[in-house]
Protein backbone atom coordinates (compact mmCIF):
# COMPACT_ATOMS: atom_id res chain seq x y z
CA UNK A 1 0.00 0.00 0.00
CA UNK A 2 2.79 2.28 0.87
CA UNK A 3 4.84 1.56 -2.65
CA UNK A 4 1.29 2.32 -4.00
CA UNK A 5 1.09 5.37 -2.42
CA UNK A 6 4.21 6.54 -2.87
CA UNK A 7 4.52 5.71 -6.84
CA UNK A 8 0.91 7.39 -7.17
CA UNK A 9 2.48 10.76 -5.20
CA UNK A 10 5.75 10.66 -7.68
CA UNK A 11 2.97 9.65 -10.96
CA UNK A 12 1.07 12.96 -9.72
CA UNK A 13 4.35 15.03 -8.93
CA UNK A 14 5.98 14.59 -11.95
CA UNK A 15 2.29 15.43 -13.87
CA UNK A 16 1.75 18.84 -12.26
CA UNK A 17 6.22 19.66 -12.51
CA UNK A 18 5.76 19.01 -16.56
CA UNK A 19 2.73 21.10 -17.21
CA UNK A 20 3.00 24.16 -18.09
CA UNK A 21 0.74 27.32 -19.46
CA UNK A 22 1.25 27.73 -23.05
CA UNK A 23 0.48 31.15 -24.84
CA UNK A 24 0.20 30.21 -28.54
CA UNK A 25 0.35 33.94 -29.60
CA UNK A 26 3.51 34.57 -31.58
CA UNK A 27 5.51 37.54 -31.20
CA UNK A 28 4.05 40.48 -33.77
CA UNK A 29 6.48 40.15 -36.31
CA UNK A 30 5.90 35.89 -36.60
CA UNK A 31 2.27 36.98 -36.82
CA UNK A 32 1.71 35.88 -40.37
CA UNK A 33 0.45 33.20 -42.99
CA UNK A 34 -3.24 31.50 -42.92
CA UNK A 35 -5.39 33.66 -40.42
CA UNK A 36 -8.72 32.14 -39.25
CA UNK A 37 -11.30 34.54 -37.52
CA UNK A 38 -12.77 32.77 -34.61
CA UNK A 39 -14.97 33.88 -31.43
CA UNK A 40 -13.45 31.47 -28.97
CA UNK A 41 -10.40 29.40 -27.93
CA UNK A 42 -8.27 31.81 -30.40
CA UNK A 43 -4.30 31.74 -30.49
CA UNK A 44 -4.14 35.73 -29.93
CA UNK A 45 -6.67 38.37 -29.33
CA UNK A 46 -6.33 41.22 -31.29
CA UNK A 47 -7.43 45.13 -31.34
CA UNK A 48 -7.36 47.01 -34.36
CA UNK A 49 -6.11 50.54 -33.76
CA UNK A 50 -5.73 53.71 -35.88
CA UNK A 51 -2.44 54.44 -34.63
CA UNK A 52 0.52 52.92 -32.35
CA UNK A 53 0.29 49.62 -33.56
CA UNK A 54 2.37 46.39 -33.14
CA UNK A 55 1.55 45.64 -36.81
CA UNK A 56 0.66 47.00 -39.84
CA UNK A 57 -1.38 44.04 -41.54
CA UNK A 58 -1.96 43.73 -45.15
CA UNK A 59 -5.12 41.21 -46.07
CA UNK A 60 -3.51 39.01 -49.46
CA UNK A 61 -4.87 36.13 -51.21
CA UNK A 62 -2.35 33.93 -51.43
CA UNK A 63 1.59 33.76 -50.00
CA UNK A 64 1.76 34.84 -46.62
CA UNK A 65 4.79 34.35 -45.88
CA UNK A 66 5.78 37.98 -44.77
CA UNK A 67 5.68 39.75 -41.42
CA UNK A 68 2.04 41.67 -41.09
CA UNK A 69 0.71 39.76 -44.58
CA UNK A 70 -2.66 37.60 -43.54
CA UNK A 71 -4.55 35.19 -45.91
CA UNK A 72 -7.92 34.67 -44.57
CA UNK A 73 -8.74 31.23 -44.29
CA UNK A 74 -12.15 29.23 -43.32
CA UNK A 75 -10.31 26.46 -42.62
CA UNK A 76 -6.50 25.06 -41.63
CA UNK A 77 -5.17 27.87 -40.40
CA UNK A 78 -1.62 28.45 -39.13
CA UNK A 79 -3.14 31.01 -36.70
CA UNK A 80 -6.13 31.49 -34.98
CA UNK A 81 -7.46 35.57 -33.83
CA UNK A 82 -10.28 37.21 -32.10
CA UNK A 83 -11.13 40.28 -31.95
CA UNK A 84 -10.96 42.16 -29.02
CA UNK A 85 -11.34 45.90 -27.80
CA UNK A 86 -9.27 45.66 -24.68
CA UNK A 87 -6.35 43.49 -23.81
CA UNK A 88 -4.85 42.34 -26.72
CA UNK A 89 -2.31 40.02 -27.37
CA UNK A 90 -1.44 42.20 -30.19
CA UNK A 91 -2.63 45.48 -32.08
CA UNK A 92 -2.93 45.45 -35.74
CA UNK A 93 -3.73 48.45 -38.23
CA UNK A 94 -4.57 47.13 -41.68
CA UNK A 95 -2.63 48.70 -44.29
CA UNK A 96 -2.43 48.79 -48.21
CA UNK A 97 1.11 48.57 -48.65
CA UNK A 98 4.20 48.09 -46.38
CA UNK A 99 2.71 45.63 -43.50
CA UNK A 100 4.81 43.78 -41.17
CA UNK A 101 6.03 45.21 -37.42
CA UNK A 102 6.28 48.72 -36.01
CA UNK A 103 9.84 49.89 -36.38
Amino acid sequence: MLRLSLLLAIAVGAAISSWTPTDDCPAADRLYGKIQVVESFADCKVEVVDSFEDLRVQVVESFADEPGEWEMVESFPDYTVTFVESFPDVTIRYVESFPGPRD
